[in-house]
């Protein structure tokens, strides 16, 4: 067996997930490539912004001509956004009306807010305007080219397309993408204890979460899931799920990774010749995690092995099975955020693991308080679900005072 403290099992899969080949590509419409994975470079098709523009509704102005306040300026204009302003040219002792997001005209250096002139006149052209506070030049005006300037590249091959991305490749005319094609990620959840969720249990079975908790997850990342029917505790029903799942970019089974009679994952996957880079990681919930490769059909694959209580496999997902997902994906994983919260009441508990128990974090901005769910074990769904995040115990702490910080990890 290779068990591996947490940083040394997260950095493990770390590696392996930004040397990973992300997978083929195709095109798609900008309306659908949200949460898409980038498999090209986009460029600026020209100066961003393409105008200097005003970023106030005001008075365009030579900033000269308002060091000395309060001024008197003829207005010759008034302009919208959007307003082709060729021809217009502010001389001294004038001023342009404009408004946010229009282009400042020729002669003007910077914009005054509204709120610091007075008008004359109505604000008509030939009215006058009296500004009232001073200006430098540039201020309240963005310059041509000042965002990216022509053919500069904006987003690198393999950006993940998120709202921000997918406004920069519309702003540029971009209609449609190169993206890498969403993951195929099979789900196996194995053990003669589990019914489907449709049927009636008998007393001693449960319905099957894991696939569909495991599902929600792979979708969250932005792949495809493929649930496998379930697979009982025998050699020869798990083997041909397993190659089933295998057809798959990434198989993650749920189940049959302990130290049971009946955990028969590990050995299937041996016999296939697997290679297994770990077997177990020292945290809880979730110590008897594996995770490995194995050569199918001319093809190197990767497989997580999560432990079968359900919160286990809800947590393991998020600490190793996600970065390995996004490395597939063609992005760099994502490292893990924590947050530092107060804990409202004291915690004991053994030391040796790496501990991501269920909590509720309440507050906000800087004073953020924490406290453990009470729960059954990592059989608790129930409880988990009432968390909001996972309160971080280090291994060597035995006991952690009320009002300490601790992390909390928020999935």
């Amino acid at each position: 067996m290779t068990v591996l403290r947490f940083e040394e099992a997260r950095r493990l899969v770390e590696e392996h997930a930004r040397a990973a080949d992300a997978s083929t590509t195709e095109c798609v419409d900008l309306l659908h490539a949200a949460g898409r994975v980038l498999a090209q470079e986009t460029r600026a098709d020209r100066d961003l912004p393409p105008f200097p523009r005003a970023t106030r509704d005001g008075f365009a102005v030579r900033a000269a001509d308002v060091v000395a306040v309060p001024a008197r300026l003829k207005v010759i204009a008034e302009i919208r956004a959007g307003q082709d302003v060729t021809g217009i040219t502010v001389g001294s002792g004038e001023c342009a009306e404009i408004m946010t997001g229009a282009a400042v005209p020729q002669g003007a250096d910077a914009v005054v807010m509204v709120e610091y002139t007075m008008g004359e006149g109505g604000r008509t052209p030939s009215s006058v305007a009296t500004i009232q506070r001073s200006v430098a030049s540039g201020e309240n005006v963005v310059p041509c080219g000042a965002e990216a300037k022509a053919n500069q590249v904006l987003l690198e091959s393999r950006t993940p397309l998120t709202p921000a991305a997918i406004a920069i490749a519309a702003s540029v005319g971009i209609v449609q993408l190169t993206v890498f094609r969403q993951l195929h990620i099979a789900i196996l959840a194995t053990g003669d204890e589990l019914v489907n969720v449709a049927d009636r249990p008998l007393p001693h079975q449960i319905r099957n979460s894991n696939t569909y908790s495991l599902a929600a997850q792979v979708t969250r990342v932005g792949a495809i899931p493929i649930p496998l029917p379930i697979a009982a505790d025998n050699e020869c029903s798990l083997r041909t799920l397993i190659e089933q799942g295998l057809d798959n970019d990434l198989l993650l089974l749920s189940g049959g990774v302990s130290m049971g009679k009946y955990d028969l994952v590990e050995k299937v996957l041996n016999d296939l010749g697997a290679e297994f880079f770990f077997t177990g990681v020292q945290i809880q919930p979730g110590k008897p995690t594996v995770f490995g490769r194995v050569v199918y059909k001319g093809r190197s694959k990767y497989f997580f092995g999560l432990p079968g209580n359900p919160v286990s496999t809800m947590v393991t997902f998020e600490l190793f099975a996600r970065p390995m997902l996004e490395g597939l994906s063609g992005i760099a994983p994502s490292p893990l955020r924590f947050s530092i919260a107060k804990l409202k009441s004291e915690v004991k508990t053994k030391t040796g693991l790496t501990r991501f128990l269920p909590a509720l974090v309440t507050g906000e901005f800087g004073n953020l308080e924490v406290e453990l769910v009470r729960w059954q074990g990592s059989g608790d769904m129930v409880a988990t679900a009432r968390a909001n995040c996972f309160a971080v115990i280090p291994p060597d702490r035995e006991k952690i005072s009320a009002g300490e910080g601790i992390n909390i990890l928020v999935p």
